[in-house]
């Protein structure tokens, strides 16, 4: 397999986290979407899309999409499962994850942020708050939802799930712009947790090959 992806994409984060838990081999293909190099006729001949993270399969079949490419893992291998065998925890684990993946994360992405200061003339400051302020409210919602769970080590039971495969790398990116985490005592003790798992820590931005300085 080859995955396409840029160390600092919280897309490509995630799945690096779950190729890590289930121990699957991979060749690590940077692609630096901050320099635009997804914007590339080479990468476009990979991605219709121009997007990362791409998986590709051993026999050319090119994926993508974060979220379809972890369930494609978890239906074809197995275990350690990402996704609970309970249609009602499921739902729940899918719910954790699209707070992340479908209300934080599209309109704080690189391109959203680089259009508020490029095409809106937005400043840097102010796009800033932007930033901080939705991953804060998406943040709080997430916690809310753990609120009405049984105490779990992880954002569901204890072992990892597609939840925390989200939550981390949006931790990570909020830290990088100073995010208010307090009073999110659930939220937060499943990312301490998180990191504590010798998969989160491989699959984290500064073990990539591509770590900037």
């Amino acid at each position: 397999m080859k995955l396409y992806n840029y160390f600092r994409s919280s897309a490509s984060f995630r799945v690096r986290i779950a190729l890590a838990l289930k121990g699957i081999p991979y060749e690590y293909v940077p692609v630096h979407i901050a320099r635009g190099d997804h914007k590339l006729p080479a990468f476009g001949d990979i991605s219709v899309e121009g997007l990362v993270p791409v998986l590709e399969l051993d026999d050319g079949t090119r994926l993508t999409q974060s979220m379809a490419i972890i369930e494609y893992l978890d239906e074809v291998q197995a275990q350690p499962a990402l996704l609970p065998a309970d249609a009602l925890d499921r739902a729940r684990v899918r719910a954790l994850a699209q707070i992340v993946a479908c209300e934080i994360h599209p309109i704080n992405n690189l391109r959203v942020l680089k259009y508020l200061t490029k095409e809106l003339k937005v400043e840097e400051e102010p796009k800033n708050t932007w930033y901080r302020h939705w991953v804060r409210s998406g943040l709080e919602s997430f916690e809310r939802q753990l609120a009405l769970q049984a105490p779990s080590t992880y954002c569901h039971g204890d072992t990892p799930t597609l939840a925390d495969c989200c939550l981390v790398p949006q931790i990570f990116n909020g830290q990088r712009f100073n995010v208010d985490f307090s009073g999110l005592p659930r939220t937060m003790a499943a990312f301490d947790a998180c990191m504590k798992h010798p998969a989160f820590q491989k699959a984290q931005p500064s073990a990539c090959p591509d770590a900037e300085a």
